[in-house]
């Protein structure tokens, strides 16, 4: 499970795990953008379950899934592919790239720029 990658739907899923902690099936397809049906994110469950990146309990008739993957792992696997495949394995492009987008609030910027603070004071 070293590099982990996720297709859309299994994403939006893991993405309702992650904020509710755990969920059933119900839950999973209440708090998802696309209306899918009650097979389609049972189908996609145990999918996630097949490849061990979510757990299930039985709770009554139900079972509630459990993610076994933090989302900052996820998140550092994605990262790292499209630092990769966009920008050329180029971290400060990628960074550059973040920081030129006016999305980004000031505050946001000002949080990057006391981690990256922190960082350089680590390395030191």
């Amino acid at each position: 499970m070293s590099d982990l990658h996720f297709p859309p739907r299994e994403l939006a899923v893991m993405a309702v795990l992650w904020k509710l902690g755990s969920a059933t099936v119900a839950d999973v397809r209440d708090h998802l953008d696309e209306d899918l049906a009650y097979t389609s994110v049972l189908s996609a469950l145990q999918t996630l379950e097949k490849k061990g990146y979510v757990r299930p309990e039985a709770e009554g008739r139900a079972h509630r899934y459990f993610p076994t993957v933090a989302a900052d792992r996820a998140g550092r696997s994605a990262i790292s592919r499209i630092k990769d495949a966009i920008f050329q394995g180029s971290a400060d492009r990628m960074f550059a790239q973040l920081v030129s987008d006016k999305q980004v609030s000031r505050e946001e910027l000002e949080r990057m720029r006391a981690l990256l603070t922190e960082r350089l004071e680590d390395d030191a």
